[in-house]
């Protein structure tokens, strides 16, 4: 079950070549806080855990300061597609993809009745925007997943957020699956 809203990708270009659209992997932080951070300070967090992103070419420096900010490619390596980052908001824009998002994981979540569920719940419940990560699958990394993980960890921690990844499910800030919303196959 792939939980992820198809966005328009802002400047993006399609696969050269590719007969079978990408495969994608998102993953998203809930977040309480009323606005993003910058993703000036995004970049830096990641300079300072080691990091070397890599910014789109063309990208304004001014733009770097912006909170109210929707759509962003960050890259890990030269030769890899970049990760996609997406803020959608309570208001704005794309406050219907929001309210579906939200919509939709309340709903799954309600078959869950333990605390930690409970929790998630109110998590999502008071969110004010949602962060997603979309990475392709066949061309992310080990290092692209580390990447991936202290983006989710920024927002995370900056945000009051709750951190959730398809075919997984929530995270504790410590990093422990605590609602498992992984897929089963049978066979």
């Amino acid at each position: 079950m792939r939980m992820g809203k198809e966005l328009p990708i802002i400047g993006g270009t399609p696969s050269a070549g590719s007969e079978q659209p990408d495969k994608f992997i998102y993953s998203r932080v809930f977040c309480q806080r009323e606005n993003s951070p910058p993703l000036r300070l995004l970049v830096e967090f990641l300079r300072a855990k080691g990091q070397s992103p890599i910014i789109p070419p063309g990208i304004d420096e001014a733009a770097l300061d912006e909170w109210a900010w929707v759509q962003m490619a960050l890259g890990y390596e030269r030769d890899r597609k970049p990760i996609q980052l997406f803020c959608i908001r309570d208001r704005g824009s794309y406050k219907d993809v929001y309210d579906q998002e939200k919509a939709q994981f309340l709903e799954l979540l309600s078959t869950h009745d333990d605390l930690e569920s409970k929790l998630v719940r109110d998590s999502i419940s008071n969110s004010r925007f949602i962060l997603t990560t979309r990475m392709v699958e066949k061309d992310v990394t080990e290092e692209g997943y580390d990447f991936n993980g202290w983006i989710l960890e920024f927002y995370q921690e900056q945000c009051n957020g709750i951190v959730q990844i398809d075919d997984h499910g929530f995270y504790s800030p410590k990093g422990e699956l605590i609602v498992d919303m992984s897929v089963t196959v049978e066979d």
